[in-house]
C-alpha cells in the first residue's frame, strides 16, 4: 500500500519521495527542530532511514507517514502520520497508532501543523477508527497545543531513551 495523497487549503500531503532528502535532510539538521524529538540534528543517512521507514510502514501495516508539501509551490514544509515504532513503551500509555510530526522552521506560528495534522486525522477517522496516541517532550508546548486541537488528552508520562516524556489518547 501507498501512502494516499491528502489535500488542505493550503497542504499536499504525500508519500515520501527520494528527491525530499535534502530538504528532510536540511529540516532534521536543524536544532530547533530536534529539540524536543531525540535533541540531537540528524545525519543524511539517518534523515534517508527515516524517510524509508515511514513509507515501509504503509506496506507493513496500513498506515505511516507523508512528506508535507506547501500545496501551490511544491516545497518541502515538514512530515508527519503514524506508526507502530516497537518502541517498547507501555501498552497501557501508547494504545494504537502512534501520531508524530515534525515542521521546518519556514512553516512554524502559521497554522500548517494544525492543518495537516487535522488532515491525517481525518483520514485515520475514516480508515482506521478507534483510538490513537501521540508522545511529545513536557516542554514541547507547540506540539501539546496540536494535539489538544485533534482531541488528545494527557494519560500519563514515561521514559523514552531515559527522557521524560508524556503520553496522550485520543478516542474511545
Amino acid at each position: 500500500m501507498k501512502a494516499p495523497v491528502l489535500e488542505t487549503e493550503r497542504l499536499r500531503l504525500r508519500q515520501a519521495e527520494p528527491g525530499d532528502l535534502e530538504a528532510a535532510a536540511a529540516m532534521w539538521a536543524d536544532e530547533g527542530v530536534v529539540r524536543f524529538i531525540g535533541g540531537k540534528p540528524r545525519n543524511r543517512q539517518e534523515v534517508w532511514f527515516a524517510l524509508l521507514r515511514g513509507a515501509g510502514l504503509w506496506m507493513l501495516s496500513g498506515h505511516g507517514y507523508w512528506v508535507v508539501t506547501d500545496k501551490q509551490t511544491g516545497a518541502f514544509l515538514g512530515e508527519g502520520g503514524f506508526a507502530d515504532f516497537k518502541r517498547g513503551l507501555p501498552a497501557h500509555l501508547v494504545p494504537g497508532p502512534e501520531a508524530g510530526w515534525a515542521f521546518a522552521p519556514a512553516a512554524w506560528g502559521r497554522g500548517l501543523a494544525t492543518e495537516a495534522v487535522r488532515a491525517m486525522h481525518g483520514w485515520l477517522d475514516q480508515n482506521l477508527p478507534g483510538i490513537s496516541s501521540c508522545v511529545i517532550d513536557p516542554d514541547n508546548l507547540a506540539s501539546a497545543k496540536v494535539a489538544a486541537k485533534m482531541g488528545y488528552v494527557q494519560t500519563g508520562e514515561t521514559l523514552l531513551g531515559g527522557e521524560r516524556v508524556n503520553t496522550y489518547r485520543r478516542g474511545a
